[in-house]
C-alpha cells in the first residue's frame, strides 16, 4: 500500500511538473516567436524603405545621365550659394561679359567699374559637372583597377582643361571683366579628384586664367568678396561724410560772420539804450523840483492814444 501510494504521488507530481513545464515552455516560445515576428516586420519595413531609397537613387542617377539636367543641377547649386552670400545687386545671371558676344555665362559677379562711365567689371562664374568621367574614375577605383583609374583620371583632367579653355575664350575680356574666371564643380568629391591631378590647378591658372572651386571653396571666395564690398561701401560713405563735414565747415564760417554782425547790431542797441538811460536820469534830475500831480489829473492832461496803451 505504501509503495502504491508513493507511486500515485509521484505520478501526480510528474503530471503537475509536466503541465507546468509545458505551459511555461509554450508561454516562453510564444513570446519569443512574437518578438521574432516583430523584428522580421521591422526588417521587412526597413527593406522596403531601402528599396524606395535605391529606386530614388536610381532615378537620380538616371536624371543625371542627361547632360542638360546635370548642367541645371550645377547652375541651381551655384545660384543657391550666390544667393546665400551676395545681395541681388552684386551678381547677375546669363550675362554676356564680352562686348558684342552672344555667349552667356551662367553667373557673373558685379565688381566696381574701372572706367569713368561707371560700367561694372564682371567676374564670370560657370558651373561644370563632367559626371561620366567622374563615374568611370570611381568605378575603376572600386574595382582596384589602377590602370583604369589612371586612364579615367586623365580623361577627367582633359575634360577640365577643355572647359577652362572654353571659358577663357568665351567670357574673359579685360577690362570689361576680371583677369580670371571661376569654374565651379558642384560636388566636393569631384573637386577633390580634380585637385589630385599634379599641377592641374597651376596650369589652369597660368594658361587659361581659370580658378577651380568646389562648394566650400566658392563659399570662402564669396565671403572674401563680400568683405571687400563692405569695405568699399564704408570708404564711399566715409568720403560722403568728409564732403558733408567740408560743407558744414564752410557754412560754419558764414554763420560766424552772421553772429559777428548780430553782435555789432546788438552792441549798437545797447549803446542807444545806455544813452537813453543817461538822458532819462538827466530829465529826472531837472524835474526833481517840480511837484508831481495826482494820477487822474495827469491822465486828463496827458491822454493816451489807443496805440500807446500797454498790450498787457
Amino acid at each position: 500500500q505504501l509503495q502504491t501510494s508513493n507511486a500515485a504521488k509521484l505520478d501526480e507530481m510528474r503530471a503537475t511538473v509536466d503541465e507546468k513545464l509545458h505551459a511555461t515552455l509554450e508561454q516562453r516560445l510564444g513570446e519569443s516567436f512574437k518578438q521574432v515576428a516583430e523584428r522580421l516586420e521591422q526588417v521587412h519595413k526597413g527593406l522596403g524603405e531601402m528599396h524606395s531609397l535605391a529606386q530614388g537613387v536610381g532615378d537620380l542617377k538616371h536624371l543625371l545621365t542627361n547632360v542638360k539636367t546635370r548642367g541645371m543641377f550645377g547652375e541651381a547649386q551655384l545660384g543657391a550659394l550666390l544667393e546665400q552670400v551676395l545681395s541681388p545687386e552684386q551678381y547677375a545671371t546669363q550675362v554676356a561679359t564680352r562686348p558684342g558676344s552672344r555667349n552667356m555665362v551662367d553667373f557673373a559677379i558685379r565688381l566696381p567699374g574701372r572706367g569713368d562711365d561707371g560700367a561694372p567689371c564682371w567676374l564670370p562664374v560657370d558651373a561644370k559637372f563632367p559626371n561620366e568621367d567622374y563615374e568611370r574614375l570611381l568605378d575603376a577605383q572600386q574595382r582596384a583597377d589602377a590602370e583604369g583609374a589612371e586612364l579615367a583620371a586623365r580623361a577627367l583632367e582633359q575634360r577640365i582643361r577643355l572647359e577652362a579653355k572654353s571659358m577663357a575664350e568665351k567670357y574673359l575680356e579685360p577690362p570689361h571683366t576680371t583677369d580670371f574666371a571661376i569654374l565651379f564643380l558642384p560636388t566636393e568629391g569631384l573637386y577633390a579628384e580634380v585637385l589630385r591631378r599634379p599641377g592641374l590647378m597651376e596650369v589652369l591658372q597660368r594658361e587659361h586664367r581659370v580658378t577651380l572651386a568646389g562648394p566650400t571653396t566658392l563659399m570662402a571666395m564669396l565671403n572674401s568678396l563680400q568683405m571687400g564690398f563692405r569695405t568699399l561701401a564704408l570708404e564711399k560713405r566715409s568720403s560722403e561724410v568728409w564732403q558733408v563735414l567740408g560743407a558744414v565747415k564752410t557754412e560754419f564760417g558764414k554763420f560766424g560772420e552772421v553772429l559777428a554782425r548780430v553782435k555789432n547790431q546788438t552792441q549798437t542797441v545797447l549803446n542807444t539804450l545806455d544813452a537813453a538811460e543817461v538822458r532819462s536820469r538827466a530829465m529826472g534830475r531837472a524835474l526833481k523840483a517840480v511837484e508831481a500831480l495826482p494820477q487822474d489829473r495827469a491822465q486828463s492832461l496827458l491822454p493816451l492814444e489807443p496805440s500807446d496803451r500797454d498790450p498787457a
